[in-house]
């Protein structure tokens, strides 16, 4: 699969296109070995659990000084100047595959909020009310529908977003179990990742591991699927089990005054992002065709105003405030003068995550550079993977490993991917064998761990619900803890790698038969 003379041996080092180039040893010498490189990460990650789970306070502000203090902790453990420290953090914060993720996140804000503003959620409470479509299923649904969502566009971040502002009221009205929804929502979001051709993990998962991404998302299939049926069914049974909230006032009069099907015309506008997506062009287009269908149906159907959509609160004493008012987005306030509307408020929105997660890469990236994260996968390579099964087993634990201290799924999977190819070809597995390992734990468990993108994405969403919808409370906001038992696809993925590396179903090699290695053990 590669052209190195020694297939045991990788052509890059596991970090080199998460780091850029590579060295004959750390860059960072720590106190107390490589293992030390990683205590920033380890520091955000206790804080995280401490902060989410013990104290159940659910703050991405608080998150921010976690890493923070990590980051501050873990340079009082290197030797020589901190400089290079330094430097690597700065280093990590301009990868391209966290800001990737960030301008997905806020395209997708945009474009999400701008359908709220349009009516959306009110077109899909009418619609589940005339459906019958009621609590019991509609998490069932909502991961049905996500999975589309995801898998069409090839975002699961954006589908998140755009599933918890709008679908998420939409079941809340209807009295599903606000814990179990959000889980619903992450796993179609965890398929499409998955499974999307055009899905950056797609993508990465069958580059690193030099396959084809048509025969890889063929091979995958028959895994996801699996998965997908099981979770269906999961939601179907666990939907009439868990209840509802409590919504203030009358429910039933609130789901009638929520209710207007004319909203339901931004499904033109998902649909235009769809297409245009499958069609092959960037996500940031698709997204933008997006927005533009859905202001031009709000403005034409009336269902918002053009400062719903943006809005200029200028002060009294502006120079240009008096002849710029006759304008429908320019307003003559007294006292807080600010831009708003959709389209800031789903901008804004992802800054505080975005600054969460420049700084989780940076942690990661010192990991890297001080050598814990090679030192990791040396051992498991020299002890662990022993034989095939052992192989494939250990490529879903490191995988897994990474994925706790990389929250961005796509990072994670470039940090790891050529450690997954030197370690399957050792044992002659065919790279689409690989790639669907690699791409499986990081789409799954990228949308798990409650530090993770895709749980803070839907998170962070989720906290401006309050702001938008009159009868959301604060209290309705699930705590990212919470939802990681829920995200039922995203568990069964792993578990059916997991049995999939133990029984040999789906295994195939490069060639026809198992190699002399393979064959002895």
């Amino acid at each position: 699969m590669t052209d190195s003379t020694d297939p045991t041996e990788p052509d890059v080092d596991p970090g080199q296109a998460f780091a850029e180039g590579t060295t004959d040893g750390p860059d960072l010498e720590f106190y107390g070995g490589p293992g030390m490189s990683a205590l920033p990460i380890l520091v955000f990650i206790a804080w995280a659990i401490v902060q989410t789970a013990l104290l159940r306070i659910s703050s991405e502000e608080g998150l921010v000084a976690g890493i923070l203090i990590g980051l501050i902790v873990g340079m009082f453990f290197v030797k020589g100047s901190w400089t290079d420290y330094a430097n690597t953090i700065f280093e990590g914060m301009t990868q391209p595959v966290a800001v990737t993720a960030i301008v997905a996140w806020i395209w997708a804000g945009m474009f999400a909020t701008t359908l709220q503003e349009g009516g959306f959620v009110e077109g899909l409470v009418w619609l589940a009310d005339v459906t019958g479509v009621g609590a019991a299923l509609f998490p069932a649904i909502t991961f049905v529908l996500a999975a589309l969502l995801a898998t069409g566009i090839g975002t699961g971040y954006g589908t998140t977003v755009a599933f918890v502002a709008l679908f998420f009221p939409a079941g809340i009205l209807l009295g599903a179990n606000p814990v179990l929804l959000f889980g619903a929502i992450l796993s179609g979001a965890v398929f499409g990742d998955n499974l999307a051709p055009v899905s950056d993990t797609t993508i990465v998962s069958a580059v690193t591991q030099d396959a084809d991404i048509g025969g890889v998302v063929a091979s995958r299939f028959k895994y996801a699927i699996v998965a997908a049926i099981l979770a269906f069914v999961g939601y179907i049974v666990a939907g009439p089990l868990l209840p509802g909230l409590d919504v203030a006032g009358d429910a039933q009069e609130i789901l009638i005054d929520e209710s207007e099907p004319l909203g339901l015309v931004h499904l033109l506008s998902m649909g235009a992002v769809i297409v245009t997506a499958v069609a092959g062009r960037h996500i940031v287009e698709a997204i933008s065709w997006g927005i533009v269908v859905a202001v031009a149906a709000s403005l034409t159907l009336g269902l918002s105003s053009a400062a719903d959509i943006l809005v200029f609160q200028a002060p009294t004493d502006a120079p240009a405030a008096d002849a710029l008012s006759a304008l429908p987005i320019v307003e003559v306030v007294s006292e807080d003068p600010t831009v708003g509307g959709s389209i800031v408020e789903g901008a804004a929105g992802f800054f505080t995550l975005s600054i969460l997660v420049l700084f989780i890469i940076a942690a990661a990236q010192i990991m890297i550079r001080g050598g814990a994260f090679q030192a990791v996968l040396d051992w498991s390579l020299d002890n662990v993977a022993t034989n095939v099964r052992n192989a494939e087993l250990t490529m879903v634990g490191s995988t897994a490993l990474i994925n706790a201290t990389i929250t961005i799924n796509t990072a994670a999977e470039v940090a790891i991917g050529p450690y997954i190819s030197k370690i399957g070809e050792r044992f002659n597995i065919n790279g689409y064998r690989r790639a669907n390992i690699l791409d499986a734990q990081t789409s799954a468990l990228g949308y798990i761990f409650p530090w993770s993108g895709g749980v803070l994405v839907g998170y962070t969403t989720m906290r401006q619900l309050p702001d938008d919808f009159d009868w959301f409370e604060a209290s309705m906001v699930v705590n990212p803890i919470d939802v990681v038992p829920f995200v039922f696809h995203g568990w069964l993925l792993v578990a059916v790698f997991v049995l999939a590396a133990i029984t040999g179903f789906g295994r195939e090699y490069v060639i026809d038969r198992e190699s002399e290695e393979v064959a002895r053990v």
